[in-house]
């Protein structure tokens, strides 16, 4: 797996994922787990999840979501639309759900 810098909005992190894709679609998604529920088994309350905003900050999306291999703040990094990104992570979860029907 390659090493990726993912930035946008207060977000600033590095991924190691297949790609600059999927590197993209983890920050959304731990950016969205903050504010609507992901998993039904490992929800936190809307008071702890209060609590820990506070205590850790919480993570804001931007417009766009700028992926390099090299660094944070290049010229050269891939920008992505964050809202398209939303929306591909929204199918893999509406998926992932109906593959988990299915298991069930």
């Amino acid at each position: 797996m390659a090493k990726y810098y993912v930035q946008s909005g207060n977000i600033r992190t590095v991924v190691d994922a297949q790609d600059a894709e999927k590197a993209a679609l983890w920050v959304v998604h731990r950016a969205l787990q903050q504010v609507i529920p992901v998993y039904e088994d490992d929800e936190l309350p809307p008071q702890q999840k209060e609590e820990m905003a506070v205590v850790n900050g919480i993570m804001v999306l931007g417009n766009d979501i700028r992926i390099s291999e090299i660094g944070f703040d290049r010229a050269d990094a891939n920008a992505t639309d964050t809202f398209d990104l939303v929306i591909h992570w929204h199918q893999l979860m509406i998926a992932l759900t109906r593959l988990q029907s299915m298991l069930d």
